[in-house]
């Protein structure tokens, strides 16, 4: 009875051993703080200028509106609410993100300097541009194949329609919500979620 006794105790032992390592290799931890490290901007781009960014590091806390623009669309003009926002709710925490895309209607045409120069002479955008990339297909950057699979972003998977397509990430880095083109940035529904995701703490 006594060596049974003792073969069990090893057992638990082992097992709790086992299950801690597992924990230590998923960053799951009991005593861990109570908030999740979402991994919709664990991924590296290069700005519209050119400089190599870590997404997670940089919006680390913050609310991001991520925005796939383009400089010749009939949805353009959103560039204005979009600066907007920044203007409004940057120091509270929320940072717009537009991405530059060519692959709706040739409607991005330009070069990195040509959009920079049109976004602020048109519009004075202050917020972040990232370089122009793909958001749909093989050549897709991987915060968009991220944000479009179902395998990893299910509840707001899908192919990106269009030019200034909106995905809401909340301050864990988890996305929250997806508004089609025509939602404007200056929407009441628009306004009512940055506003309520900035009023929860990081």
């Amino acid at each position: 009875m006594r060596r049974i006794a003792l073969l069990a105790m090893l057992t638990a032992v082992l097992v709790a051993n086992h299950c801690q390592a597992a924990d230590e290799a998923t960053g799951k931890s009991d005593d861990a703080p109570g908030k999740s490290e979402g991994p919709a901007l664990k991924f590296e781009m290069s700005t519209l200028d050119g400089k190599k960014v870590d997404l997670a590091e940089k919006y680390a806390g913050k609310v991001v509106l991520l925005v796939n623009v383009a400089s010749k669309c009939g949805y353009t003009p959103q560039y204005a609410a979009l600066q907007e926002l920044h203007e409004k709710y940057a120091e509270k925490g929320l940072a717009v993100v537009g991405v530059p895309c060519n692959q709706f209607g040739g409607q991005e045409p330009g070069t990195a300097d040509e959009i920079q120069e049109f976004c602020s002479e048109n519009y004075g955008v202050t917020f972040d541009l990232t370089e122009k990339v793909d958001v749909n297909g093989e050549k897709s950057c991987g915060l968009y194949k991220f944000l479009t699979s179902e395998e990893t972003n299910k509840e707001f998977a899908g192919p990106i329609k269009w030019n200034f397509e909106k995905f809401l990430i909340d301050r864990q880095g988890n996305v929250v919500a997806r508004y089609a083109s025509r939602v404007k940035p200056e929407s009441e529904e628009m306004v009512k979620a940055i506003e309520a995701r900035l009023a929860k703490p990081e």
